[in-house]
């Protein structure tokens, strides 16, 4: 229980959370077609819990895909090819009229304009930690505090006191993690590696009888180590930490992690890769309540041989994220949940000497979407063919139409139902905002 609570409660920085993610078809046979038809999550008898599951309130959980270490625009959401910065990526139609995206996401297109995209965000940041820290919380880095992730935040703000596990959660790797900032480390991310071989130190090592004795014999030593130190103690939250691992250990709520449960059929369509149960894992536990959830994928820092690089992480992100998008709507969760699939920065437009692109902060893409926010909107522009390869690599000229990421953050937050400019005071008593940027009204859905 100790290495849960480490995890759990005392962040994922913590040195103790450190120490340690035929002839007749077959109801399979009809639900790979039906999937393969859109038609799925239509089927007569298929559960379709999600709506009633997250209740009538219906407060809205985020979902985050984190491109770790910078997917190039170029080869994802805006593409230019025959160009001389295109390289050898094509483009493909979509189901959004004008917009084509790289040919190597066929099944995104399908799904895309369930969600906006944003071909024109600009950071001054462009070093890997640094460019991090911006996309996920909105802020550049400042060495006197530490800011809240979105999920943080969002986990801050909007409580769910039917939860029993972490309302905040990140899944799979990743070497900088949502933080709680100055709200605590108890809105850390809960990270879980794999989360297809669930979450480890979960059951008693020992019988109900002897776990009961070991928690009798606990609550002894706390008490006496509480005489007399009241305040110091609950600064610590111990007894807080205890009763909620304690929740969480025997909760059912866990077998939202459990996606061997899921129809075959659902599991292919995520894919059979770490990404794609973590994506199915994401849908699962939003399903459930949880607020936030980060599922990363690392892969993307292609200073050499970009093209072959990008094609290899396709062929996970692909079907993976179709498969989130198309289940969420299918169920009645998009309208409830926003997703955000970003990295901390673009690749160049200049293809450099190694068939490789750099840090690019200056006109990069992400895709945004879901609960609530208009669809099949694209903003921002970049240029086709920059005036020489000066430009291509250093030009300080920004985008059409440039979107700042606070705005982004902003738009996401009000979204979410968070006051995104509500002022509160850090550990030391600074007054700080959950975001310094104005919703885009151009994504916010008329009423």
């Amino acid at each position: 229980m100790s290495e849960l609570v480490a995890t759990m409660f005392c962040g994922s920085n913590s040195p103790l959370a450190t120490r340690h993610l035929p002839l007749f078809p077959s109801r399979r046979d009809l639900l790979k077609a039906a999937f393969a038809s859109g038609l799925s999550f239509a089927l007569p008898g298929l559960d379709l819990r999600a709506a009633e599951a997250r209740g009538d309130e219906r407060q809205k959980s985020l979902i985050v895909i984190w491109l770790g270490g910078g997917a190039s625009q170029l080869e994802t959401w805006d593409p230019h090819p025959g160009t001389k910065i295109g390289g050898p990526t094509k483009s493909i139609k979509t189901k959004l009229a004008g917009l084509e995206i790289a040919d190597q996401y066929p099944r995104v297109a399908e799904q895309i304009h369930e969600l906006n995209v944003i071909r024109s965000l600009v950071s001054k940041e462009g070093d890997h930690e640094r460019g991090t820290y911006l996309l996920k919380t909105g802020y550049r880095p400042d060495p006197t505090l530490i800011h809240p992730s979105l999920g943080a935040i969002a986990s801050h703000e909007l409580p769910n006191d039917k939860l029993e596990i972490p309302s905040h959660i990140s899944l799979l790797g990743g070497q900088y993690p949502a933080r709680g900032g100055f709200l605590g480390e108890i809105f850390d991310a809960f990270k879980i590696y794999d989360p297809s071989n669930g979450i480890r130190n979960l059951k008693a090592r020992v019988g109900d009888d002897r776990q009961q004795k070991r928690l009798a014999g606990l609550d002894v030593v706390t008490k006496s180590f509480q005489s007399g130190r009241r305040v110091q103690v609950e600064n610590t939250l111990h007894q807080l930490t205890v009763e909620r691992a304690l929740r969480m250990m025997t909760s059912e709520q866990l077998k939202a992690f459990e996606i061997d449960q899921e129809p075959q059929a659902i599991r292919d369509a995520y894919g059979d890769t770490q990404f794609g149960h973590g994506c199915l894992a994401a849908r699962r536990l939003v399903e459930t309540g949880v607020r936030a959830v980060e599922v990363t994928l690392m892969g993307w820092d292609t200073h050499a041989n970009n093209f072959e690089g990008h094609k290899t992480q396709a062929k996970e992100l692909d079907p993976a994220l179709a498969a989130l998008i198309h289940d969420l709507k299918q169920r009645d969760l998009l309208a409830s949940t926003l997703v955000l699939c970003i990295g901390e920065f673009g690749r160049t437009p200049k293809i450099n000497g190694l068939e490789g692109r750099d840090h690019w902060p200056r006109g990069f893409s992400c895709l945004v979407g879901g609960g609530g926010l208009r669809s099949g909107v694209v903003l921002g522009e970049t240029d086709t063919e920059p005036q020489s390869e000066q430009d291509a690599d250093k030009s300080t000229a920004m985008p059409h139409d440039p979107i700042e990421v606070p705005d982004l953050f902003a738009t996401i937050l009000r979204q979410l139902g968070v006051e995104f400019d509500k002022e509160v005071l850090t550990p030391i008593g600074r007054p700080m905002r959950f975001s310094s940027g104005k919703p885009i009204e151009r994504l916010v859905a008329s009423t």
